[in-house]
């Protein structure tokens, strides 16, 4: 009897200490257990937002997507399939099977297997008996002009985040916001979007205008690095700036990086050392002196000054003796031509009679030793050192261009203020913030910071830097038939705390036309072996851009400036149409016409030409051809005739209608905003890669679910 009553207790006992683990289970501990149990069969899987698109001041897209192919996976529910995925994706890829395998054998819900892949190479790839595998479409970044401006407009990660330039800096704006959708798999292991669970779409980032102009900036970096070929330098900058808005044209760097080739491109090789870079600016900075000095009626441009025959002695503290040298051995010579002459020795005595206060004070409200607020990444202010913190030497090397730091930046826009006509301008390369219906978030204005020259000490310095072109070390510089003030400039670098023998910069900076200037341009070399002086290195590449820009656009009218020509000169001609034809063919049209053919890119088809068809130019001018990208290339292939069918584009947005015409080769010129209504060519149309679709827009209310 005690020993069933002891069974029955056991029992009772046990089943006690069941039911509660069951409560605890089921009731107490619920929650914990269905997240358990959810983790085995759902995934929660990123819907990446569409970035915006980048443009120049004329509408031209610099940077945008293209929906590529991605694959991912959730390794808790390929289970045991982990080696037939691995196989399958090493097969079609070619790579190790053990990079998969490492990828699938990891504890984590959610991998990429293979990421950025174009639509013809994928439609290639079955994965439907690959179970848990999933595939994506993910925007891939292209930026469609190579390395023509790759600094400045900067790259994104694999991710699409911006980590450089132009894409850094907007990041927030050009991202939008990622959403996201639950994957649940059922009886039969299959992956499919749960619907009882949210799903939350991604809002798409907005489009970013720039004031660059790529015709511009394909021409000043074309130049540059001809010219730092030809010098046989280490490094080029170069920046074209509208002096009277402060809105940056063109910014280039040599050597240039293609953003489409990430994986090649160092970090150090992506920074904007036009804005991150410090550097002795020698005789350039001679525009603050010359400034400081008739700006306080401290000195007549005719005023004499002794240039010591080249060699100048200066007691220093201590019984030291500083020598300054000039290149050229002059004895009584005038300020003005000390400046065309760049005389070291007259601005170092010039600088004794500015004073440091006042040197100090010029040096400040041209914008030196504070950050220009220009919106690109790592800009630094410079080093301006206060007067109390100057040695006995400052003040003579400060006034031409040593012992103060500067960026190319500032350099550029304290000469911009002396051709506007003496205020200083806030450099700027943002022009406007579009949403997806082409609607302005944001615009940003001129903005002028203050009066650094009054009018007529302006004028003054004017035709003083004119005179540096006309008749001193600026000559190389010259351009017939059009006036050019400006300013050599070479400085030896100083690195490890000592000047290097033999490693200089060398810089030219100047404005055009100077009666009413509309661009200002500094050049500047990095250690140049083959001519080291900004006179040699410099000078001649502004010419060449000065050249090719006034030869290319209306800015410069030959007719008003040439004077006195001969008829043939004179005679106005109208440019043809050679957009969309290949280079070859265009190259004769415009020879037979009689004009000069300067061409730029890689590509058979002209997709571009300056300056625009039916413009009125002068006989034997330079047309300037750009080319597009060879057939094949940035993972896009044209069918076996070597054309392109035009999609249909109606209904879609711009952005849409972008990606898809640049996908397949083709231009686009937008009318309008909103949707597309209309389109020409008409969808199904053969065209030539390189080929120009013109769509019609119109603003019409649509939901997320319609744009993409």
């Amino acid at each position: 009897m005690n020993r069933l009553l002891f069974i029955k207790i056991c029992l009772l006992t046990a089943f006690a200490a069941a039911l509660g683990s069951l409560v605890k289970i089921q009731i107490i501990d619920a929650a914990k257990y269905q997240a358990i149990a959810r983790k085995q069969y759902e995934a929660k899987v990123i819907l990446p937002a569409t970035r915006g698109n980048i443009y120049d001041c004329n509408g031209n897209v610099l940077a945008s997507n293209s929906m590529f192919v991605s694959y991912a996976a959730d390794p808790k529910i390929i289970g045991e399939n982990t080696e037939k995925v691995a196989r399958a994706f090493s097969r079609f890829f070619g790579k190790p099977e053990a990079i998969y395998l490492q990828k699938l054998h990891s504890v984590k819900r959610f991998v990429w297997l293979e990421r950025h892949i174009a639509p013809n190479v994928a439609r290639s790839f079955d994965i439907r008996k690959l179970t848990g595998v999933v595939t994506l479409d993910e925007p891939k970044r292209l930026y469609h002009y190579d390395e023509t401006g790759g600094q400045v407009v900067g790259c994104t990660n694999t991710d699409n985040v911006g980590i450089s330039g132009a894409e850094f800096t907007f990041d927030k704006q050009l991202r939008g916001k990622d959403g996201y959708v639950v994957m649940q798999r059922d009886g039969l292991g299959r992956t499919r979007p749960s619907t009882d669970f949210p799903r939350e779409e991604p809002v798409n980032g907005h489009s970013i205008v720039l004031t660059l102009d790529i015709g511009y900036q394909s021409i000043v970096e074309d130049e540059l690095k001809k010219g730092a070929e030809r010098a046989k330098a280490d490094a080029g900058i170069a920046i074209m700036l509208d002096p009277n808005t402060g809105a940056v044209l063109a910014m280039a760097h040599y050597p240039s990086v293609n953003p489409n080739t990430l994986s090649n491109i160092s970090m150090e090789a992506l920074k904007v050392r036009a804005v991150t870079d410090m550097v002795e600016p020698g005789s350039v900075f001679k525009l603050v002196t010359a400034s400081a000095a008739l700006g306080n009626n401290l000195v007549k441009p005719d005023q004499m000054f002794f240039a010591e025959n080249g060699t100048y002695r200066v007691p220093l503290n201590g019984g030291r003796v500083r020598v300054i040298r000039d290149t050229h051995e002059n004895g009584m010579i005038t300020f003005a031509q000390a400046l065309e002459l760049s005389s070291n020795i007259v601005f170092a005595k010039v600088g004794n009679i500015i004073g440091a206060e006042r040197l100090y004070t010029e040096a400040r409200n041209f914008g030196f030793g504070m950050m220009t607020g220009i919106e690109l990444p790592g800009e630094v202010s410079g080093d301006l050192k206060k007067p109390v913190e100057w040695s006995g030497a400052t003040l003579n090397s400060m006034a031409f261009g040593y012992e103060v730091g500067v960026t190319p930046l500032q350099i550029v826009t304290a000469y911009a203020a002396l051709a506007n006509g003496g205020t200083l301008m806030k450099p700027y390369i943002f022009s406007k913030e579009i949403d997806e219906e082409g609607n302005i978030v944001a615009i940003e204005e001129p903005e002028r910071i203050r009066r650094v020259i009054s009018p007529e000490t302006d004028q003054v310095l004017k035709n003083l830097f004119l005179g540096v072109v006309e008749h001193g070390t600026g000559q190389s510089a010259r351009v017939p038939g059009i006036s050019i003030a400006g300013k050599t400039g070479t400085s030896r670098k100083y690195e490890d705390g000592k000047y290097e023998a033999g490693n200089y910069n060398a810089s030219f900076v100047g404005f055009l036309p100077v009666e009413n200037p509309t661009i200002v341009l500094l050049v500047m070399i990095e250690n140049p072996k083959n001519g080291y002086t900004g006179a040699m290195a410099s000078a001649p590449i502004f010419k060449a851009v000065a050249e090719r820009i006034m030869n290319n656009n209306g800015l410069f009218s030959k007719d008003k400036i040439a004077g006195n020509r001969g008829d043939e000169d004179t005679l106005l001609v109208t440019v043809p149409n050679v957009c969309n034809v290949k280079a070859t063919t265009a190259v004769q049209l415009l020879d037979d016409n009689g004009f000069h053919v300067s061409i730029t890119g890689t590509g058979d088809v002209v997709v571009r030409q300056l300056p625009a068809p039916g413009t009125k130019i002068h006989y034997s001018d330079i047309v300037q051809v750009m080319t597009n990208l060879p057939a094949g290339e940035a993972g896009v292939a044209p069918d076996s005739h070597g054309s392109n069918q035009v999609p249909d584009l109606k209904g879609m947005t711009i952005r849409r209608a972008i990606n898809s015409l640049m996908t397949d080769k083709l231009n686009v010129e937008v009318l309008g905003s909103g949707i597309v209504i209309s389109q020409s060519p008409i969808a199904g149309t053969l065209v030539s890669p390189g080929m120009k679709v013109t769509v019609v827009c119109e603003p019409r209310a649509i939901t997320t679910a319609q744009l993409y």
